[in-house]
């Protein structure tokens, strides 16, 4: 028996192996622009919302699939990449969908093995230890050849999306990345990496150009395969001192930003900046960086943000706290809504949750939160005459 389930699992492998993937033109007519229009701060007739991680394993069609691939063959098979991007969007009326991938696919490009372990998240089996390490990458990288699977996997979905909604791109920062390079997966202080920053600075920035390198050619491939917007995750910020990210980071966000539409021209799409607990860091990201969005954590005050940022021409993203999808008490979900909603205003602003989605949401809840996005803010949005 055993040997049978695993001849049709191969078989299945490799009849989703298989299909063809249209070419990245002649894609099918958007029908919701939402998120576009919100990206460039134009009047909505109400908020769009997308959750990232939105495809994951808070939703039993997704936990089927898992349970057939391990994560990165999903990764690398386009078609399945597309399944699972899709599954959210058949479920709900999300205004986004974002292509199902992982941020540590640029250190694989790089020459790093990583893998998924259950329970425990990515390992890193042989990080960069030592400045010598560095000589064991894999560079320059040649991104369509390393990871054109992400770029087929764009193109079929927004052939399959119909034009339902945008499709996100996305990739890790540079800061983010070199700290997994360094730890060999998660960490809760990133003790390792952040002393290569003060005891390795030569080393430091080589790494970080080389990964920052590979991010712009990444996200130019993946919008002229068809995305839409692109989010880059700097997952890690809050290990970084303030002068730490303006020395190190800072200047790399602003290359990947003005490198990319420079290379695109008037092909360049909207693009998003996530910097988790990167409190310090607001105004150096909307004012210094180039990005078209700023999303931030739940940690932060949504009108807070506004007056900061007062009228820097940049939008804003997030910002629920994820635990609120696990909870069912739909009066409170309806009074965090109305709250987020009044602090960020509906101009200029994408809903999302403060982080990616976590296992333990309830997809009842995850509906509830997005029809409650958009009929409070609809009614915003009349009042403030916004169509």
């Amino acid at each position: 028996m055993a040997t049978d389930a695993s001849s049709t699992k191969e078989a299945e492998l490799a009849s989703a192996a298989a299909v063809q993937i249209p070419p990245a033109s002649n894609f099918p007519a958007l029908k919701n622009d939402l998120i576009l229009r919100a990206a460039r701060r134009q009047p909505v007739p109400r908020v769009p919302v997308w959750l990232m991680r939105q495809a994951g394993r808070y939703l039993p069609e997704f936990r089927q699939t898992r349970s057939k691939y391990d994560f990165f063959t999903i990764c690398r098979t386009p078609s399945l990449a597309c399944e699972v991007t899709l599954q959210p969007m058949r479920r709900f009326n999300l205004d986004a969908a974002i292509i199902f991938s992982d941020i540590l696919v640029v250190p694989q490009a790089l020459g790093l093995e990583v893998v998924m372990v259950e329970g425990k998240g990515p390992v890193l089996p042989n990080p960069i230890s030592e400045p010598s390490d560095l000589d064991r990458l894999r560079t320059p990288v040649d991104v369509e050849k390393e990871l054109g699977y992400v770029m087929r996997a764009i193109t079929l979905t927004r052939h399959r999306l119909d034009g339902q909604a945008p499709l996100i791109g996305f990739a890790g920062a540079p800061w983010t990345l070199m700290a997994y390079m360094i730890e060999g997966g998660s960490s809760t202080t990133h003790a390792k990496s952040k002393r290569w920053l003060y005891a390795h600075p030569a080393a430091s920035n080589r790494l970080l150009d080389a990964i920052t390198d590979v991010v712009i050619d990444f996200l130019v491939a993946q919008i002229r395969a068809g995305a839409q917007l692109v989010q880059l995750f700097e997952s890690h910020c809050g290990s970084l001192t303030p002068e730490l990210f303006r020395r190190y980071e800072l200047p790399r966000l602003a290359r990947i930003a003005a490198e990319t539409r420079r290379r695109l021209g008037e092909a360049a799409v909207p693009m998003i900046a996530f910097a988790k607990d990167g409190h310090f860091a607001l105004e150096m990201l909307a004012k210094d960086c180039g990005f078209d969005v700023v999303s931030v954590d739940w940690t932060m005050e949504p009108a807070e943000c506004r007056r900061r940022l007062g009228d820097c021409p940049v939008a804003l993203q997030g910002n629920l706290d994820p635990v609120l999808m696990a909870c069912t008490d739909r009066d409170q979900l309806n009074q965090e809504v109305h709250r987020m909603l009044q602090g960020f205003g509906t101009r200029g602003y994408i809903c999302n949750l403060g982080h990616g989605i976590y296992p333990d949401a309830q997809p009842d809840t995850v509906g509830a939160f997005i029809d409650a996005v958009h009929r409070l803010s609809e009614s915003a949005a009349a009042a403030a005459g916004d169509k």
